[in-house]
């Protein structure tokens, strides 16, 4: 099982849905940097469920506990570690579940591949885990900010409805994380809609991230494009990717298609920060495909672990729209990358001056 991430910054996730806590340990954070659990806590609490008619009812605090690394407010060069108390699991709604297998999810193949499989919410196959990484992902801000470095994120698209806006102060707002309030309006409508009809809906996530000079990211195999890419498709229910124009540059000719150089800089930025795998100095653009959650009230066909045919209709608590928490752990995900794409590109630097 694979649940370590990165190179010089490494990150591993543990816990389970419905386990006693989850959390993360990063290790490679250089020290003296500023840390408490005010700033991971900004992070967290903008994931977390039962904020609004929109997500997930679950009632959790999410109140982060650094446990290693850090002494007087700043990191000590040993792992940190974050721990996070699940606080209001109900195992007994999954208790339908125990031989069945929701269908769009994740539990038939985990099955398949190891033999057993925690239907209490599906273990380290639920939302829950992604708790882990954006509170490593704050960390990663940090490490960030000292070079100037911002990741930001918003929901474009929610159900079919598109966001033409991209405010970040009003997706901050937003309990939807749309930085367009009309298009947040027709959003709210759509999935009040699917709400009422027992379904849930897919939708869009972009993230940018402002002041990443030119220089990051390591060819061949290590390219920045590559290293987000695994990274944000390692999120469930992101199911496509692109960056700046992304698939709409497949249409185009290269006249249209390229970034024109100028004194000044470049003067488009349709491939998104990023060219040849390394970082371009223009903002990077990347978009998330967020699929419906599968998990839904409606009845649906399955099997169950002998393979006879069963219909499923959910019960416990599930996110209507997984895209509207899955900003946060988007921008996680982002800032973890780039943040180990710095500290490579500064061993880099001692290399070639030694």
């Amino acid at each position: 099982m694979s649940n370590v991430f990165g190179e010089l910054l490494r990150v591993t996730t543990f816990g389970e849905s419905h386990g006693p806590l989850v959390g993360a340990v990063v290790d490679g954070v250089p020290a003296g940097l500023p840390l408490d659990e005010a700033v991971i806590q900004a992070d967290l609490d903008r994931r977390r469920p039962g904020a609004s008619e929109f997500v997930s009812g679950r009632d959790e605090p999410d109140r982060v506990q650094i446990v290693s690394g850090v002494f007087e407010g700043r990191t000590t060069g040993a792992p940190v570690a974050l721990l996070v108390e699940n606080r209001d699991a109900r195992p007994e709604d999954y208790a339908l579940w125990r031989d069945c297998f929701r269908p769009g999810h994740g539990d038939w193949t985990w099955w398949k591949k190891h033999g057993v499989r925690d239907w209490r919410g599906g273990g380290r196959l639920s939302g829950r885990e992604t708790v882990g990484r954006v509170a490593a992902g704050a960390v990663a801000r940090r490490l960030l900010a000292r070079r100037g470095v911002r990741v930001v994120g918003h929901v474009v698209a929610l159900g079919g409805v598109r966001a033409r806006a991209a405010d970040p102060e009003a997706a901050g707002r937003s309990p939807l994380r749309c930085g367009d309030p009309a298009a947040e309006r027709r959003m709210a409508a759509a999935l009040r809609r699917a709400i009422a009809a027992g379904d849930s809906l897919g939708g869009i996530v972009e993230v940018r991230a402002l002041g990443v000079p030119p220089g990051w990211g390591e060819p061949v195999f290590g390219k920045l494009d590559a290293r987000l890419g695994a990274a944000l498709l390692s999120i469930g229910a992101v199911k496509g990717i692109e960056f700046g124009d992304g698939f709409a540059l497949a249409g185009m000719r290269g006249s249209a298609a390229n970034d024109p150089l100028t004194p000044r800089g470049f003067a488009s930025n349709r491939a998104g920060g990023i060219l040849g795998g390394i970082s371009n100095g223009e903002p990077i653009v990347v978009r998330l495909a967020v699929k419906p959650t599968p998990t839904i009230g409606r009845p649906q066909a399955t099997v169950d672990v002998r393979g006879r045919a069963r219909t499923l209709r959910a019960a416990g608590r599930h996110d209507p729209c997984v895209a509207v928490r899955l900003v946060a752990v988007a921008e996680a995900m982002t800032a973890l990358v780039l943040a180990d794409a710095a500290l490579l590109q500064d061993a880099r630097r001692r290399r070639t001056r030694a």
